[in-house]
């Protein structure tokens, strides 16, 4: 009797493990709730523009259309892969969202001491789908440091070259974005 309740746990444990691991980023975007219509034929057109490479990932930006093949309407945006060792994630960002994302990444890249009166701080810019750009310091520790993390991954460490490298890629997606959405 024991071990049959022990197997109906585990097997509740896994189901709701499972249901956590399907909560992705999808539908917190507008693309994402776009390309999970059913009973249509969606397109997703996807372009590498490059990628950063950090000590311990791989920060890849690709820019995205995706249409509907019956309505001809076409959702832009971007994604942010993140591959370190033994793990990847993909982050979804909305068109609509480049530009915040894109002063959050300047504000924060120029962050200094005087943001506050404490010896210390830590400063975010999230988007819609969870990917976050912090900025942390502390005088006892010296120093401003970058980051860029998602989901349950771990906080990437970004050098203030590769911080700037990172930004040109994503500026570089909205304009290749800006390009495809000027009518012609």
């Amino acid at each position: 009797m024991r071990k049959f309740c022990f197997v109906i746990i585990a097997a509740i444990c896994s189901l709701a493990f499972a249901a956590r691991a399907q909560d992705t980023n999808a539908l917190k975007t507008e693309i994402g709730i776009f390309e999970s219509q059913t009973g249509v034929v969606i397109i997703k057109g996807f372009g590498q523009v490059g990628s950063v490479a950090t000590g311990g990932a791989v920060i890849s930006v690709r820019c995205k259309e995706s249409s509907s093949a019956v309505t001809g309407h076409k959702d832009y945006g971007i994604a942010v892969e993140i591959e370190g060792n033994q793990w990847r994630r993909l982050a979804i960002v909305d068109y609509d969202e480049l530009d915040a994302l894109l002063n959050g990444m300047d504000y924060l890249g120029k962050m200094t001491y005087n943001a506050t009166s404490l010896p210390g701080f830590e400063a975010t810019f999230t988007t819609k789908c969870g990917l976050e750009l912090i900025a942390f310091g502390n005088k006892q520790q010296g120093g401003i440091r970058t980051f860029l993390q998602y989901d349950d991954s771990p906080r990437i460490p970004l050098a203030s070259d590769q911080w700037t490298q990172l930004a040109k890629l994503i500026e570089q997606a909205k304009a290749t974005l800006d390009s495809l959405r000027t009518p012609k």
